[in-house]
């Protein structure tokens, strides 16, 4: 063996079962980059924030139940999900508003 194994390298088996790197750079497999993946966040956050709002409305029916089993967590769970998930759009809205301006800080993949 050369030299301990690189991310890149690729190994040839030589029958004693220990990975031998192949020292000819034409046979180093590179892997192709991934392709861009633009999905927009309001596809993400929207229905998970709607989820976190129905589940906590839910839960608001089930009161007795939820302190009789010392279960409130998870109703303060479904409102922290609703709230978080409200900052989340803001936050998103407003970097998207920068980046129309053409702010100097703002993110243009919100425009994505």
């Amino acid at each position: 063996m050369t030299g301990p194994l690189q991310p890149n390298d690729e190994v040839s088996g030589n029958g004693d079962h220990s990975p031998q790197p192949i020292d000819s750079a034409d046979h180093v497999r590179v892997p192709p980059p991934l392709p861009p993946y633009n999905a927009s966040l309001t596809r993400v956050v929207v229905p998970g924030t709607i989820i976190w709002f129905v589940g906590f409305v839910v839960l608001l029916f089930f009161i007795a139940d939820l302190r009789e089993h010392n279960a409130m967590i998870w109703l303060w769970t479904c409102l922290t999900g609703w709230v978080l998930g409200l900052v989340g759009l803001a936050l998103y809205r407003w970097q998207q508003n920068s980046a129309r301006r053409g702010s100097r800080g703002a993110q243009s993949s919100a425009l994505d």
